[in-house]
């Protein structure tokens, strides 16, 4: 058990919460949608929802999944949306008839749908129109039955151009109109407890194949509840503004922007595309924040652009990195028009995901990620296993209501991912100081972080394996001042062969999501190896 040595800084925050506030997050999203049911919930696209309205829309797609798809509770339902008003509508259906929503990014390649949909054991989607051409490339080969689609304007009054749906999909049903059956239709009630799941999380496996971090109802109350712990002025009912510009498939916004703000009846900005930053500042204009968050990569690319100083932030109170590490100097640009600092936390899928936070009293970037929530329990272990002192780095394991059950259907990957006395090993490795902040230094998992999201090296190693005249590969992560770090492939090639670096990132390009592709292709001779042939990554990264 670890000491809690950084409860002595907390002051008057309560070192424990109560997972159980919630009996499940039904109760939650039906307190906020009571209360607040005038106030605006979600804006997207030049139209609103408000909390009275999503109450209705998302009572009617679940009465449509119960009753007309025959969606059971514990039943995973897909849902593959970026940030529109179908995407709080479909996750709150889902969530109200006991389905396990099944979070995947609209910019998955076939491959990779394909093995997250089969993986989960899936037979309904909620699909995005613009993804439709990669369901359909694969949807003959998973147990999907029910295809939903959504577009921009699904849950808006009015008609915004948008991609088409893929021609093979014909037999699939709109949001809109799934939503129209629905109303005439009743939800049946299903009895929820705190360890039902909710989500299906889906993260990077040491195999080159995503696991799914089964989360439950509670471990998102419970990180909640510790996030307003730390944050209690930073969530005003009926009067916050969040835009959110890092997308709802990824937890940390699920947690952050979407949950613990529709609690308190915030209104909500959604971005679909926050590549497009002339867009993104023009929501922020629009909306004035008050909390605003992203990562890293997002923040440098706001703060260097002459139009930010165009958005009125009088009223802007929050500003939190997440995701990645945030760059000092990146936090004192974005400080210097906005006057807020970034405030950075750290968490991982399997946790819900917040493990640690800069909370609400710290006024200065601390270049930490904040001390751990209440009700958590980390300690720091060497290779021997053994807990480390304060300033010595080791491995994070956390003990917490917020920390998953276990991956989804994977008994050896959890006893891998698990200690004996029930701590999660998260992989990365941290050093506390003397007051409980906590510092991440290395991630021993060979991690790269490209704008904030996971890309895991033997994946990428895999898909390139296959390419013609590839005899061996290696991945690791190398700077980039845009995307904070960028993919960086090492290839030793077949003898006497010659292999076209164009060809070889169209080949990756064509199995993997963009931002897993690498961006530096480098031809070696040999790769650096243990005694057992083992590849070792740490010797790329000492060449680089």
């Amino acid at each position: 058990m670890s000491s809690r040595h950084w409860t002595a800084s907390y002051g008057s925050i309560p070192a424990e919460i109560d997972s159980a506030r919630y009996a499940s997050i039904n109760e939650l999203l039906d307190s906020a949608m009571r209360r607040f049911a005038t106030r605006p919930a979600f804006r997207a696209f030049g139209q609103a929802l408000t909390y009275g309205e999503l109450d209705h829309l998302s009572r009617a797609f679940g009465a449509y999944l119960q009753q007309v798809v025959g969606v059971r509770k514990g039943d995973r339902v897909a849902v593959m949306l970026p940030n529109v008003l179908a995407f709080p509508i479909a996750f709150i259906g889902i969530a109200r008839i006991g389905a396990v929503q099944v979070n995947v990014n609209p910019q998955y390649t076939a491959r990779e749908l394909e093995h997250q949909l089969n993986d989960a054991g899936v037979e309904v989607i909620v699909v995005f129109n613009g993804s439709t051409p990669t369901l359909a490339e694969v949807l003959g080969k998973t147990g999907v039955k029910t295809v939903i689609t959504a577009g921009l304007s699904d849950g808006g009054a009015a008609a915004v151009p948008e991609p088409s749906v893929h021609h093979s999909l014909g037999d699939a049903i709109t949001l809109t109109d799934a939503v129209t059956r629905g109303t005439q239709l009743q939800v049946e009630p299903v009895p929820l407890a705190g360890d039902d799941l909710l989500f299906l999380q889906y993260t990077g496996g040491t195999t080159g194949l995503s696991k799914g971090a089964a989360l439950s109802h509670r471990n998102l109350v419970a990180n909640i509840e510790q996030y307003k712990a730390f944050m209690p002025d930073m969530l005003r009912p009926g009067e916050e503004v969040i835009v959110t510009a890092i997308p709802l498939y990824h937890i940390f916004a699920l947690m952050v922007n979407f949950l613990s703000y529709f609690s308190v009846g915030a209104e909500n900005w959604l971005v679909a595309n926050p590549r497009d930053l002339d867009g993104l500042l023009d929501t922020l204009k629009a909306a004035r924040p008050t909390v605003f968050s992203g990562v890293n990569t997002l923040f440098a690319g706001l703060a260097a652009h002459p139009r930010l100083a165009e958005v009125d932030w009088s009223r802007h109170r929050l500003s939190v990195g997440g995701g990645a590490a945030v760059i000092a100097i990146t936090s004192e640009r974005w400080k210097q028009v906005t006057g807020t600092f970034i405030r950075e936390g750290y968490g991982l899928s399997e946790t819900s995901p917040v493990v640690s936070f800069n909370p609400q009293f710290i006024d200065e970037f601390t270049g930490t990620t904040g001390l751990p929530m209440p009700s958590t329990d980390v300690k720091l272990l060497n290779e021997e296993g053994e807990e480390v002192g304060i300033g010595e780095a080791g491995e994070i394991c956390v003990k917490g209501p917020q920390v998953m059950s276990g991956y989804w259907r994977q008994p050896e990957a959890n006893a891998k991912a698990f200690a004996a006395d029930g701590y999660f090993r998260t992989g990365d490795v941290g050093v506390f100081d003397a007051r409980g902040f906590l510092t991440i230094v290395d991630r021993k998992k060979d991690m790269v972080i490209v704008s904030g999201f996971n890309v895991y090296p033997n994946e990428v190693e895999a898909v390139a394996a296959f390419f013609p005249n590839v005899a061996e590969c290696a991945c690791i992560g190398v700077p980039d001042e845009k995307t904070g770090e960028a993919v960086m492939l090492f290839i030793v090639k077949a003898p006497s062969a010659d292999v076209s670096e164009a060809a070889l990132i169209a080949h990756c390009r064509a199995s993997m999501a963009a931002y897993k592709v690498p961006k530096v292709i480098r031809f070696v001779d040999v790769l650096p190896k243990s005694t057992v042939g083992k590849i070792l990554r740490r010797e790329l990264r000492a060449l680089e």
